[in-house]
């Protein structure tokens, strides 16, 4: 009678032990889905992308400095020829942008459609007011005389700044396209990964402006 007692109880002991560790496992696995590995923001498609105009822009900003270095004259009076007041404008609408990027990519995720084509709606209209700017500046350069042939700092400065706004508007084209698919209910809380992309591919261009700023308005 003790042997058969005792072979029950060891039993129960280790179906005891077996259920502890599924409940482990069980309970390691859902920790698992609740912290999964952080993933880039966007498709591996537009990362390349992003990839590919980094390293043209790091190229134009290291011609630059190479330019910079071989006339240090044209390089250290060039900003004051130009308008800070609009570099500094241009730059808190960039700021502001990203702010209603960011705010457009919160509202999808809460499955909230309307709140996230108004924000869209507002980056691009932040974009279309960088441009107005951009358009006064240029004016602004035309009615003192100054030219892109006038000397390196200015070529320079109209070169990175034209394409810079080449970039602003292919960026404003994008969120349109997105803005108008999440409207038609193509986006939503858990399909969103194109207006991801899309987002992530507007702070690249306001990260590159934040470099452009100083470098051409700022620094003598």
């Amino acid at each position: 009678m003790m042997p058969e007692l005792e072979h029950k109880a060891e039993s129960a002991s280790l179906l005891s032990l077996q259920e502890l560790g599924d409940h482990q496992v069980d309970s390691q696995g859902g920790l698992a889905e609740q912290n999964p590995t952080p993933k880039a923001p966007g498709s591996l498609a537009v990362w390349v992308f992003i990839y590919a105009e980094l390293t043209e822009f790091g190229l134009f900003f290291i011609l630059f400095l190479v330019a910079k270095a071989y006339f240090p004259a044209d390089f250290s009076q060039g900003p004051q020829k130009l308008s800070t007041l609009s570099g500094l404008t241009n730059t808190l609408i960039l700021l502001s942008s990203s702010l209603c990027v960011v705010k457009a990519m919160a509202a999808i995720k809460l499955g909230n459609t309307k709140s996230t084509i108004n924000w869209l709606l507002l980056t691009i209209t932040a974009g279309a007011l960088y441009c107005g700017v951009k358009y006064l500046e240029f004016g602004r350069n035309e009615a003192l005389g100054i030219s892109p042939r006038d000397d390196y700092f200015i070529a320079a400065y109209y070169y990175i700044g034209f394409n810079h706004l080449l970039h602003v508007l292919i960026g404003m084209a994008t969120l349109g396209f997105v803005a108008l698919l999440t409207a038609f209910g193509f986006y939503d809380a858990k399909n969103h990964e194109g207006l991801e992309s899309a987002a992530t591919y507007w702070h690249m261009i306001d990260m590159v402006w934040i470099i452009i700023f100083p470098l051409l308005y700022v620094l003598h």
